[in-house]
């Protein structure tokens, strides 16, 4: 593993401008923002960016309806800033469109491959990723991918991206860390939900706790009452009441509860990532809540950059995009030519991002350190600071 510890160096020179505490204003995985149109004389949102002679393939749906568009935009845009902003980036990056749909991002690999691209950066969503993982793996070209979902994650195709898994553990982990080994659990009967079940249920027994009831709820108002009314019979039992969703679902899940006289007091609520949002903020019943996190100051210093580059915000997950080509190009100026192995992408160590430290796994999931945020009516604080390195043998 030569030189490995030179990598986390420079990586970490990258993010120290940007990098270091929780998103007070935006939502992980929302596309919240709007990016104007390319204006007359620029170039095309497909043009390849930079001169280097390592060719590195950038696959978004930038043509996409809606929100994908307008957030493979802004990630295209960090893109180009961390070139910009690394010294001497020897990359190439080809920009490739998937329109947002497999198919298209199939080709889009096939032929940036055959432009000699050595990996991948993209493409943003599961089904496509999976469309462009059969593609590089029989040519042998590595994949970084920004989907959330981690059954699309292989040897191979790795996942730089806000995995729900990551939240419940880290939450998890701190509450049993300090003796609240009890917990209730009412999840949204939806995709995310059923992940997030799976992973708790693992964490929860793996740490020695236990779960007294998980229920799920729709966005029916009977439903959430119902659901809520079940957890009020063992909330006196519980020392957590873990409530994943966004902030228009915890809403109505912790007015349910107060309607059942659950002592929110007593009892300490908890979340994922999807509290990011000044809503959850803005919540009387909320203030004094966990959830688990990037820390903040690096999004706000990024968005800042971001801003002076472009004239607008970023979306949340910009900042993926920027920390995979800054990766790459931190890979290519310091392992040669073993620079996109698996040895070197699945270093144990890790890498540090503008989100903090993450670390891809052999299976192409990744972990990332984050830290544990109480719920204040002026935004969140650390209570539990993000890791700076991973322990060794973890």
């Amino acid at each position: 593993m030569r030189g490995l510890r030179k990598l986390f160096a420079p990586l970490t020179m990258i993010a120290a401008a940007t990098a270091l505490v929780a998103c007070t204003s935006t939502n992980i995985g929302n596309f919240e923002t709007t990016e104007p149109p390319p204006q007359p004389g620029e170039p095309p949102p497909t043009a390849p960016i930079g001169t280097g002679q390592i060719r590195v393939a950038l696959i978004l749906p930038l043509s996409a309806p809606g929100n994908a568009g307008v957030a493979a935009v802004s990630m295209r845009n960090a893109a180009e800033m961390a070139l910009a902003e690394f010294k001497n980036p020897n990359i190439q990056l080809l920009v490739k469109d998937d329109g947002g749909n497999p198919q298209s991002a199939q080709a889009a690999a096939t032929q940036a491959i055959g432009e000699g691209a050595e990996i991948i950066i993209g493409p943003l969503f599961a089904q496509a990723v999976n469309a462009v993982g059969v593609v590089a793996r029989q040519r042998g070209v590595p994949v970084i991918a920004f989907s959330t979902d981690a059954s699309v994650a292989t040897r191979g195709v790795y996942l730089l991206s806000f995995l729900p898994e990551t939240d419940v553990r880290r939450i998890v982990d701190y509450q049993i860390s300090r003796g609240k080994r009890s917990f209730a659990a009412l999840l949204p009967d939806n995709a995310y939900g059923t992940v997030v079940q799976g992973a708790f249920q693992q964490e929860v027994a793996s740490r020695g706790g236990r779960v007294l009831t998980i229920e799920k709820y729709t966005g029916d108002a009977t439903r959430i009452a119902e659901s809520a009314r079940r957890v009020a019979q063992v909330a006196a039992q519980v020392d957590n009441i873990f409530i994943p969703d966004g902030a228009d679902g915890v809403a109505q899940v912790v007015r349910a509860l107060e309607a059942n006289r659950v002592n929110l007091r007593r009892v300490q609520l908890l979340g994922t990532g999807l509290w990011d949002d000044p809503r959850i903020f803005a919540e009387r019943s909320l203030d004094g809540a966990l959830y688990a996190a990037p820390e903040a100051e690096g999004f706000r210093n990024f968005s800042a950059r971001y801003r002076a580059r472009f004239s607008q915000d970023p979306v949340r997950t910009a900042t993926l995009a920027y920390d995979a080509v800054a990766l790459v190009a931190a890979l290519v100026k310091t392992q040669g030519a073993q620079r996109f192995s698996e040895q070197v992408l699945t270093n144990s160590s890790g890498f540090a991002g503008i989100d903090g430290v993450f670390r891809f796994r052999p299976d192409g999931t990744s972990d990332r350190g984050l830290a544990v945020l109480r719920v204040t009516p002026t935004g969140p604080q650390v209570v539990s600071p993000a890791p700076r390195s991973f322990r060794p043998g973890t």
